[in-house]
């Protein structure tokens, strides 16, 4: 077959990941879209009560209804979801590029530094770590959302920190991380240079399904009054729309539903790359 010309048109395909994953990533596209542009759209404000519809139902005038204050549902789900989307996406970034520096120089090290590094790693995977994040939260008074952030990070490297182990004792004794080590390269240059851009498929998988849980355990907290001190929280709608759940399911349903939706993208897009990144794994199913 002779190659096409260069005046030739070439087809455009899409990357060869399953229906899951482009369905996960239209959902967060989705979520991400309510909470960049919604506030931009709305012109009401979260706080602002409607004193003449109380905990009323989806209508024309309150598209997901109000609450028991007056409160347009719609208005706190777009703002919540911008401060929940920017918490987690905070989290997600700390965690893994502290995961990443801790787990590449154990692997790549070794000696004690990679036995201090696990035996640390051994005592965080001991505590709950829901029960951390509550103890931390909680024993600092009027914990803002940086406190929510370094209580969330304490132990979410920790899962970063082993992927990124578990790699780098693969591929460092491959051909070219020795060529780079007999020409004279230091360690920090192995590392950056040879090293990390090898192992970064795993570590974006891993991230994906890191996000979902730092997404869980923020709506947790927020249920439980430690989150971010805000009253539109999706984690805080939901703990107050439970009070009133049998007079209306709506203040329970609307940000349940944007929750499991976030984790269902964030799950299926992890899955979907995970497929992408390990053809083996795909074929085994």
């Amino acid at each position: 077959m002779s190659p096409p010309s260069l005046g030739s048109k070439q087809r455009w395909s899409l990357p060869p990941l399953g229906a899951a994953a482009w369905l996960g990533a239209l959902l967060l596209l989705l979520l991400l879209l309510i909470g960049l542009v919604g506030p931009l759209v709305l012109s009401s404000s979260p706080s602002a009560q409607d004193l003449d519809h109380l905990l009323e139902g989806p209508s024309g005038r309150h598209w997901l209804g109000t609450d028991e204050n007056g409160c347009d549902l719609l208005v706190q789900m777009c703002y919540g979801a911008r401060l929940l989307l920017g918490l987690c996406a905070s989290v997600v970034s700390l965690c893994l590029g502290l995961g990443l520096l801790i787990g590449v120089s154990a692997g790549y090290l070794g000696g004690w530094l990679d036995e201090v590094v696990m035996r640390v790693i051994d005592v965080l995977l001991a505590f709950p770590g829901i029960l951390l994040n509550i103890a931390i939260v909680a024993l600092v008074p009027k914990a803002g959302v940086g406190v929510l952030i370094f209580a969330l990070a304490v132990n979410g490297w920790v899962g970063y920190a082993r992927v990124a182990r578990a790699q780098v004792l693969r591929v460092r004794e491959q051909e070219y991380v020795l060529a780079a080590r007999s020409v004279g390269c230091s360690p920090w240059r192995v590392m950056v240079r040879h090293i990390l851009p090898n192992i970064w498929s795993p570590i974006i998988v891993q991230a994906t399904f890191g996000f979902a849980g730092v997404v869980l355990v923020e709506a947790s907290l927020s249920f439980l009054g430690l989150g971010p001190p805000v009253p539109y929280t999706w984690g805080s709608l939901l703990a107050q729309g439970t009070t009133f759940f049998w007079r209306t399911r709506h203040l329970v349903l609307v940000p349940g539903l944007g929750i499991a939706l976030l984790v269902l993208g964030c799950n299926l897009l992890g899955d979907g790359l995970r497929d992408y990144v390990d053809p083996k794994r795909s074929r085994a199913r």
